[in-house]
């Protein structure tokens, strides 16, 4: 028994120091969310083969993806009709969750295709109360410990409800977009448009920001 509670407390010992390492240069995070960020690997192993995609294509829209705004993080109007030309990664976050470290997967992804791809995060509270954060907070963690440079709008509602973002309506809305119904089956859910306004992919939270197969759509 003693045997077992020294390799207990050396294995949460080594734990620790690992997940200070990992953190060494996080900023003002709690301590769920510096956890959060050190087994963010093992998770995304974990649930990867789960991950589920759905693509259509040639699908015309009821609705205008151009005529769509949102409000940004920062109280200014965003106008979808500027992204015209692009294809645009929409993907509702959090702070809290277990695929909180695909910020920084994020991150990767809009500095390597910033001519040609729009990432937008929508902050949400929807599952778990994992983003409990001001738009204010939410900013400056995004910032701070993931060095977000793209787009974030004000926290709102995903979910289909009466609440639900107008955009996330669009999403997930088959009479809007022309094809999808399915709504965020979790954080960092991620759903791909084209160039011409048209919604092509559907991807599974557990589907990495930067997985082939997203990257492969991007393409």
């Amino acid at each position: 028994m003693k045997r077992f509670l020294k390799i207990t407390a050396f294995g949460i010992i080594l734990f620790m120091a690992y997940v200070l390492y990992v953190n060494k240069n996080s900023g003002d995070m709690t301590i769920r969310q510096k956890v959060l960020k050190a087994v963010y690997p093992a998770f995304m192993w974990l649930q990867g083969k789960k991950a589920a995609k759905f693509w259509q294509e040639n699908v015309q829209p009821g609705v205008s993806f151009y005529s769509l705004a949102a409000s940004a993080n920062n109280g200014k109007m965003f106008s979808f009709e500027q992204l015209k030309g692009k294809k645009v990664l929409l993907v509702n976050t959090a702070s809290d969750c277990g695929y909180t470290g695909q910020y920084d997967e994020l991150q990767q992804l809009h500095e390597r295709f910033k001519d040609k791809l729009v990432i937008i995060g929508f902050p949400a509270n929807d599952f778990k109360e994992q983003e409990k954060g001001s738009d204010e907070e939410i900013a400056q963690f995004c910032k701070i410990n993931f060095g977000v440079t793209f787009p974030l709008m004000k926290k709102s509602s995903v979910v289909k409800g009466p609440e639900q973002n107008p955009v996330f309506r669009w999403l997930t809305d088959a009479s809007q977009n022309g094809w999808n119904n399915q709504q965020p089956k979790w954080n960092f859910s991620k759903y791909l448009v084209n160039e011409k306004g048209e919604l092509t992919n559907y991807f599974d939270p557990a589907v990495s920001p930067m997985s082939e197969e997203l990257i492969k759509a991007i393409e």
